[in-house]
């Protein structure tokens, strides 16, 4: 990674609810609200966010985890704020804790790791996928 990353900083992504983010499975609509699937979904953009700037050419961050804590909800038309900030870091990776807000309201909490890795063995690793 390049010089510079560092433990506190943030990344902040907006949204707007729509319907495809709604509670569903193979297309019903389980409930009108923002699923904790797209929550997953922004929460490991806002982190990944953190990372772009630092990656050097041969590099590519991959998913290592995720923890999180569904609090609250949002339907459409509601705007949402991504919060990620840098609590861990090495050389190979880069752990960072997740705020998910509507306003003012927390609905959402949780830490994501990503792995910094050589595109080389990232391909590699999925060369060896047997189909």
């Amino acid at each position: 990674m390049k010089d510079g990353i560092s433990i506190g900083q943030q990344a902040v992504i907006n949204a707007e609810i729509t319907t495809e983010m709604y509670a569903q499975f193979e297309g019903e609509i389980i409930h009108p609200a923002y699923s904790t699937v797209s929550m997953v979904y922004h929460m490991e953009w806002a982190s990944r966010q953190l990372i772009l700037p630092y990656l050097e050419d041969g590099e590519e961050g991959i998913g290592g985890g995720i923890e999180m804590k569904h609090l609250g909800s949002a339907s459409a038309g509601q705007s949402i704020e991504v919060i990620a900030t840098i609590i861990s870091l090495t050389r190979k990776s880069v752990i960072s804790s997740v705020e998910v807000r509507r306003g003012t309201t927390l609905i959402g909490t949780g830490q994501v790791v990503q792995f910094i890795l050589p595109k080389n063995v990232i391909e590699d690793k999925l060369k060896n996928i047997k189909m």
